[in-house]
């Protein structure tokens, strides 16, 4: 909105420090301020106004060193983070851009999945809380929303290298014309294209179009790119959305890794909307995209904002309304800026967590057919699951095991930008 607002000032009356709107990296700036001053201003009223209501989380006892204190903690803080991820993106973002607009429905659907959870564990006093099948529902939901956005938004378009050309894009919303056989500027397409590619980590031309993968059906494949795109979408939402919340047990742990990927992921937006680096890193330009490096610096700016009162010992958790609502916009956003395939690398503390549950299981059931069960329960494969679990088991302590997960997010971040290089 203030972007809006400065832009008219700018254009019309030409006020002094007002055409600093236009840059991105100064809204991204003041957005990830905005944040932080919400979380750490409101956080504070909105833990006070759940304790009144008695909005206390129910642990039960698992032998875990300090679960018991925890009892009586203030959920529901995934409301804090929500509020200092929309707000400042309102106010500073491009509200028309159409990246903007996804991923503002997206914080919204997976906020609203989460606190329909919430509600359910505090103020219905039922445990489970939304029922599996229902959150599984909404996060295909918003996967199948996601998807046919992506792919048939007239808006979310690339835009192609070309070799020989007298004109070129230089840059959003100027042209140049010069011989561009003689120097190193960009030199792009001036009309953009739909595509369903995306990129590939570690491998030179590093494009793949996910149409090939159906390449079979004939000449007119392309034509039915959106049968395999939006199922990948569905499938990449929904793993991801789960995994934080898997990591969601222990006191900083999801939003410390959260905030780490989500700076990861403005590097890569930013680089991709801006053809000057785009070029010179031989990467995909994605025009309108770095609009959304002003939304993921809010995102961060939330989480580190929210860490004030989520670290250990904590005042409040997220629960389910702010864990759900992290993985969901990272997947989103990956998947917007196309870098979708290194998630696999960039979370990959949650995919470790999202694994480490599918193997305890699958190792229990096994043990459990083969010797009995009394034989699966004294053998498991972890102590137990998620992994963070299996450590404070092991007797480490549960801030020594956030921070050294934090550490391996900090790794696995920078393993994630060198493949802008790295091929």
């Amino acid at each position: 909105m203030l972007y809006y607002l400065f832009d008219y000032l700018h254009t019309n009356f030409d006020l002094p420090g007002s055409g600093v709107f236009q840059y991105i990296s100064f809204r991204a700036a003041m957005a990830l301020i905005f944040s932080l001053i919400i979380s750490l201003l409101f956080g504070k009223r909105i833990i006070s106004y759940l304790q009144k209501k008695q909005v206390g989380e129910t642990v039960r006892d698992l032998g875990l060193e300090g679960q018991i204190s925890k009892q009586g903690t203030p959920t529901m803080g995934g409301l804090i983070i929500l509020a200092a991820i929309l707000i400042p993106t309102l106010l500073f973002a491009k509200i028309n851009n159409s990246y903007i607009i996804l991923m503002l429905v997206s914080t919204v659907w997976l906020g609203i999945i989460g606190f329909i959870d919430d509600y359910i564990k505090v103020f219905k006093k039922d445990k489970q809380g939304l029922k599996g099948i229902f959150k599984v529902i909404g996060q295909v939901g918003l996967g199948l929303l996601v998807g046919g956005i992506l792919y048939f938004n007239p808006n979310i378009v690339i835009k192609e290298k070309i070799i020989n050309a007298t004109e070129i894009s230089f840059d959003e919303g100027e042209l140049f014309t010069k011989d561009v056989k003689s120097d190193n500027l960009p030199k792009y397409k001036l009309e953009t294209e739909k595509s369903t590619k995306t990129t590939i980590p570690f491998v030179k031309n590093n494009e793949f179009d996910y149409a090939k993968l159906i390449s079979w059906l004939g000449d007119d494949y392309a034509k039915y790119a959106w049968l395999i795109f939006i199922p990948i979408v569905i499938f990449i939402v929904t793993a991801v959305s789960n995994g934080a919340n898997m990591t969601d047990g222990l006191d900083g742990l999801a939003t410390g890794t959260s905030a780490i990927i989500g700076a990861t992921l403005a590097i890569f937006a930013y680089v991709s909307g801006n053809t000057i680096f785009a070029h010179y890193l031989n990467i995909m330009y994605i025009p309108n995209a770095g609009e959304l490096v002003v939304y993921i610096m809010a995102f961060v700016g939330a989480c580190v904002g929210f860490m004030w009162y989520n670290s250990y010992p904590a005042q409040v958790f997220m629960g389910d309304t702010g864990s759900l609502s992290l993985g969901g916009i990272i997947a989103v956003f990956a998947l917007a800026i196309r870098k979708e395939l290194l998630i696999p690398i960039l979370c990959g503390v949650f995919l470790i967590e999202n694994l480490s549950v599918v193997m305890q299981v699958a190792y229990f059931k096994r043990m459990k057919k083969k010797f009995g069960l009394e034989h699966a329960k004294q053998n498991r494969l972890f102590k137990m699951a998620p992994l963070h679990h299996h450590y404070q088991k092991s007797g480490y302590h549960e801030a020594k095991i956030v921070t050294r997960f934090w550490i391996v997010s900090v790794m696995l971040a920078v393993i994630s930008i060198v493949t802008l290089k790295l091929r």
